[in-house]
């Protein structure tokens, strides 16, 4: 009985603390707007997840019907499981891969900061057009380490981006400007990588 007294207790203090806290959200959404323009999202830090979190957002906007449009960057023609899965959506996501590959394997500065150019050329008819709710620009934070582009003249692209589109841009070490730039900034924190146990990349989890 005393048991059954404790929990009817609980359950009344956890009523309280949650009717309390629904209050204190519909108060401080009141405070809210909703954006009148597309954000800009980066997803950065030495974790995993940067692409594969910015892919699940792709999906979220397809699923409301939303035209999208994908640049990578520096990962070249690799075979993955997201470039195979939107080859099946057909017209409803522009998918381009600009990239030559990862730089260790062109081992070709010039030609890494031509195919980088063209990509970004790529990016900012995507992004000006007015044609896309959602533009994702894979990798660009890699090339922008490497001073293939123009962190600055990059930024003032991003900002130049239809009123209606969102972005996100995904890879590691993303440069200041661009982050101040940024309407989220999300840095991905490595805690534990198979890869340092030794293990390869798996198909369908990893790529």
């Amino acid at each position: 009985m005393t048991e059954s007294k404790n929990e009817t207790a609980v359950n009344q203090t956890h009523t309280e603390s949650m009717k309390e806290r629904q209050a204190e959200h519909r108060a401080t959404m009141k405070t809210k707007s909703k954006t009148d323009h597309g954000l800009l999202v980066v997803n950065t830090g030495e974790g995993k997840g940067k692409s594969t979190a910015a892919f699940g957002t792709v999906i979220r906007a397809i699923g409301w019907g939303h035209t999208v449009g994908i640049v990578q960057y520096v990962k070249g023609n690799w075979k993955t499981g997201e470039k195979q899965f939107f080859a099946k959506l057909g017209d409803l996501v522009r998918y381009e891969v600009m990239g030559e590959g990862f730089t260790w394997e062109t081992q070709d500065r010039e030609r890494d900061i031509a195919a980088a150019q063209k990509a970004w050329q790529v990016s900012l008819e995507m992004m000006q057009s007015g044609d896309y709710d959602l533009v994702m620009l894979d990798e660009l934070n890699i090339v922008l380490r490497h001073e293939y582009l123009d962190a600055a003249e990059v930024v003032t692209g991003l900002q130049s981006r239809s009123k209606r589109t969102h972005v996100i841009v995904t890879g590691r070490d993303a440069p200041e400007i661009l982050m101040d730039a940024a309407d989220l900034v999300t840095e991905m924190k490595k805690v534990k990588h198979p890869f340092d146990a030794g293990i390869k990349a798996a198909r369908g989890l990893d790529f």
